[in-house]
């Protein structure tokens, strides 16, 4: 029956859903009770409603689990994504159909990303970047959520505006906001341990923090009545004014959600001592996303710290995260009643909390010790992406460590050249080797390099080969050089004719074939002449000897 697909799938299905039932169904009810009062604080601090933040933990939450490739992770609203939501709403406070279009765009961007296998590239953004954009979307988080934890409404406007104005409001506190909101931001930093273990800290926040409201401030901002049931569907809006901005902002929504999904897969595969699958993440992702948008939620990405209670609450299998958003979905249907009631600022301490915890305080407390340029990249990273936006910020960090990266590999390639004609110069040539050098008196001179020959080196490179102008031959030992891209070639190829236009001979010898096949499209080969492009340093040496006896 081995090759019956029917046995095949059933046994495929068993596996990945019903291996762990017990395990699965607790840390699928644990991490729902975790999520239930984030999602309703990232719904409210989005712009769309309590009810979207919910929504999208529970369609994000279970499409992903489905689709996705990290078995373990629980997805939903997340801060980093909240913010660029918030942001969006903004922007467009009269047509939320063109935000929710965004979302949808954002979700299939992410389904292209996983399908064109892009999962592993985004995983080599350097961690200066990271750290970078994450405290800064700490940053953002903690400035949305200041007004109202003391009660105020923070106005339109962009970063530097509400950083202007906030001073403003924070010196005018709402006592009953102000005490309900720092009675649940305590909670969550001072619940102990033993008792987080039996319940959630958001979830005692989200509760005592409403039950003071409701008995001693009963005038403190709540959410009021939000929609019950299921969701309306919307459709995609166009138009030429924002297409561009919609656009670059579901790229970013895509690209973050990627890295913030991926980096929460690491975490899920060092607990489970199991290998995720990226792209198939990114795919499950994107669906999640992008049905959160046809129905009006906000989006979101896989959770750090409702992933990590999940799998210490025995979930193992893809089950954990459909009973979680099954869970919610049950709590949305029949008991959304019990929300209404919930004070603004009693989700702001909670998400103040949050805004906190994604600073990468880890980074910071090593900043005088780190590297400069790393920490000058981390901080250019962090403040672009608080003043400016994300994808301006990541562009600018990936720019500044590319350059950094180029830079240092052209200086370590740069302390492995070596120009030899005098056999004491080098102790790895072979005493046939030795012998010619010696007999040519300076005529012949070696040119060694290791690694890849790039557009970083090829300048330094060439002003070597420049510098050697003694010699009759010189030597281009290629054997140690694994890669050699355009500028190089060019490089290569302006030496090479600046060189025979002082009459003297190039020869080439032990380019791998990766290299060969470079510098023969550049015709490179065609201007040396016969016999001078050779397999070994010997052979070169062997024909540089005669080329000398031949010209005396």
């Amino acid at each position: 029956m081995a090759g019956n697909p029917y046995t095949v799938l059933g046994n495929s299905f068993i596996v990945k859903y019903l291996s762990n039932i017990r395990g699965d169904i607790f840390g699928g009810l644990t991490a729902a009770v975790v999520a239930l009062p984030l999602a309703l604080a990232f719904g409210v601090a989005s712009g769309a409603g309590a009810l979207a933040g919910l929504y999208g933990a529970i369609l994000l939450g279970f499409f992903a689990a489905i689709f996705g490739g990290t078995p373990t992770q629980i997805s939903g609203p997340t801060g980093p994504i909240t913010v660029i939501i918030a942001i969006l709403f903004m922007r467009f406070p009269d047509t939320p159909a063109l935000v929710f279009t965004v979302i949808m765009l954002g979700g299939v961007f992410q389904i292209l990303f996983g399908l064109l296998r892009f999962g592993t590239y985004i995983n080599l953004v350097p961690y200066p970047v990271i750290s970078g954009f994450m405290s800064g979307i700490g940053c953002i988080i903690i400035i949305l959520q200041l007004a109202p934890f003391v009660g105020q409404t923070l106005p339109e406007g962009n970063m530097l505006n509400h950083l202007f104005i906030l001073p403003g409001l924070l010196s005018e506190p709402r006592i009953g906001a102000l005490i309900p909101g720092l009675a649940s931001l305590l909670i969550i930093f001072f619940t102990p341990a033993r008792l987080k273990r039996l319940l959630p800290a958001p979830l005692l926040a989200l509760v005592v923090g409403t039950a003071i409201a409701w008995f001693w401030f009963p005038l403190a901002p709540v959410i009021g009545d939000i929609p019950t049931g299921l969701p309306a569907l919307h459709f995609p809006v166009f138009n030429l004014a924002d297409f561009s901005l919609v656009i670059r902002f579901a790229l970013i929504l895509a690209f973050l959600g990627s890295i913030d999904s991926l980096l929460t897969s690491l975490i899920a595969d060092s607990l489970t001592r199991d290998n995720h699958n990226s792209n198939q993440e990114l795919v499950g992702q994107g669906i999640g996303n992008l049905i959160a948008g046809i129905f009006g939620a906000i989006p979101g990405a896989g959770a750090t710290m409702r992933t990590v209670i999940n799998v210490r609450s025995g979930g193992k299998t893809p089950l954990s995260g459909v009973v979680h958003a099954l869970v919610l979905l049950i709590i949305v249907l029949g008991f959304s009643g019990l929300v209404i009631h919930i004070p603004h600022a009693v989700l702001a301490g909670i998400l103040l909390k949050v805004g906190i915890d994604i600073i990468d305080w880890r980074y910071l407390k090593r900043i005088l010790r780190a590297p400069k340029a790393g920490v000058f990249i981390m901080l250019t990273t962090l403040v672009l992406t608080v003043i400016v936006d994300l994808i301006t910020a990541v562009a600018v960090g990936m720019i500044m460590a590319s350059v950094l990266f180029v830079k240092r590999m052209a200086d370590t390639q740069m302390q492995s050249l070596k120009l030899v004609n005098d056999p004491s110069q080098s102790d790895d040539l072979l005493p046939e080797e030795s012998a010619i050098l010696e007999n040519s008196h300076g005529r012949i001179v070696i040119f060694h390099i290791e690694g890849p020959m790039s557009f970083g080196s090829a300048k330094d490179i060439a002003r070597v080969l420049r510098s050697s102008k003694n010699q009759d031959v010189l030597l281009i030992d290629l054997s140690d050089v694994t890669f050699i891209d355009s500028s190089a070639s060019i490089t290569l190829e302006e030496v090479i004719t600046d060189i025979q236009k002082s009459e003297d001979i190039v020869i080439l010898c032990g380019a791998r074939q990766r290299v060969r096949e470079v510098i023969d499209k550049f015709g490179i080969s065609a201007m040396l002449q016969e016999g001078c492009m050779v397999e070994t340093r010997l052979q070169g040496l062997r024909k540089a000897d005669a080329i000398l006896k031949q010209n005396p």
